[in-house]
């Protein structure tokens, strides 16, 4: 599904020397590469605060512990995402309500929101899915005259861009409260281990999420809030701070390799290539086909025997996996995630296929629909 070691070929050098330069330093924890790094992303996103951390997880908890919730608040979230997303609201004693999302961009809309709103709900918890931003200018205005926190899942959209009504636009991830990522090796922005950060062009926000990860201290051993441990280590930084600088070409890559598929399936019956949203680029964390008439097995199926990966993301709505069956309805039932369920598939996506590669897992998905 992602080829690293082809990715690191390509820039060893420059990621070697970064790295040595951290062990020339033995500055591993809190090195100044960690703050360059934070400087860097916070430009390139155009946000005032970047606070990196361990991981995407990490960021979700602990932007939501900088909110003050009170136990049992409120918390909506899609029902068709990875669990991180609704983990960590768990962990904290909130209640994760858990809505639908559209069943052409795969991420919730307003309208869908707008149903599990109650005098409860304290934050709306919109995941950016697969490459592209859900429809924030009609959440915003709605989260603004509720006094709603919004909390972005950018974990899968790092650099895709959201457009305005009246013509501007903002990174995915900046348009709420506080934004979220992960840096796991396989995102479009991935290091060589786990990493995640958090943005806000709030200060007061930024200045307590910094507490919290460094255990609550803003002075060494003066501890003023309840925190966490929760750094990005000098290492993973200064392989990020090299891939920053070509984010942007990986993900016109990406973009390339989508084209290909979409001229190669755009005209199979029973097969829908990746919606895109008018108001949102889509940056192709993942190429995602709708396959109909319950063929998508059968098509993973073929895949592996030619060698050709494939994944499903997601196999099972978050409300009916084990871990959430106590706090959720069990009567809840979310058509558009339970028909995705069964029908999406991902196929291979990254910054070294060629239009060799991207046209032999093309004509292997032609082949299973037209044999």
């Amino acid at each position: 599904m992602v080829d690293l070691v082809g990715q690191y070929q390509k820039i060893k050098k420059e990621v070697d020397q970064s790295m040595q330069s951290v062990i020339d330093s033995a500055r591993f924890i809190n090195g100044p590469i960690v703050k360059e790094f934070e400087n860097n992303l916070a430009q390139y996103l155009n946000v005032n605060h970047v606070i990196s951390c361990a991981n995407g997880t990490d960021a979700l908890q602990i932007a939501l512990m900088a909110l003050d919730l009170k136990e049992g608040s409120e918390v909506i979230v899609p029902a068709f995402t990875y669990a991180a997303t609704a983990e960590v609201i768990a962990l904290l004693k909130l209640k994760p309500v858990m809505v639908d999302v559209d069943l052409k961009s795969f991420n919730t809309t307003l309208s869908l929101i707008e149903k599990a709103v109650t005098p409860k709900t304290k934050v709306i918890l919109p995941v950016h899915l697969f490459g592209q931003c859900s429809d924030m200018e009609e959440i915003v205005e709605f989260a603004k005259q509720k006094d709603i926190f919004i909390l972005e899942d950018n974990a899968q959209s790092i650099g895709a861009m959201y457009h305005f009504k009246n013509g501007s636009q903002k990174k995915a991830g900046t348009i709420g409260d506080i934004g979220t990522t992960s840096f796991f090796p396989s995102k479009n922005l991935g290091c060589f281990g786990d990493g995640g950060a958090i943005f806000t062009n709030n200060s007061e926000l930024a200045s307590k999420i910094r507490m919290i990860c460094n255990h609550g201290q803003e002075k060494k051993y003066y501890h003023s809030i309840v925190g966490v441990n929760s750094r990005l280590d000098s290492l993973q930084a200064a392989v990020l701070n090299v891939k920053l600088n070509h984010l942007d070409s990986y993900i016109e890559k990406r973009q390339r390799v989508a084209a290909i598929y979409d001229d190669s399936f755009s005209q199979i019956e029973g097969v829908e290539i990746p919606y895109r949203q008018p108001n949102s680029s889509h940056s192709f964390h993942q190429y995602t086909l709708k396959i109909k008439g319950g063929l998508r097995n059968d098509l993973k199926s073929i895949l592996m025997d030619q060698q050709i990966p494939s994944m499903i993301y997601y196999p099972l709505p978050l409300y009916k996996q084990e871990a959430y069956s106590s706090t959720v309805n069990s009567n809840l039932s979310l058509e558009n995630s339970e028909q995705l369920c069964l029908e999406v598939i991902s196929l291979p996506i990254h910054t070294e296929m060629n239009a060799m590669d991207s046209n032999y897992v093309a004509q292997a998905v032609e082949y299973f629909f037209n044999s």
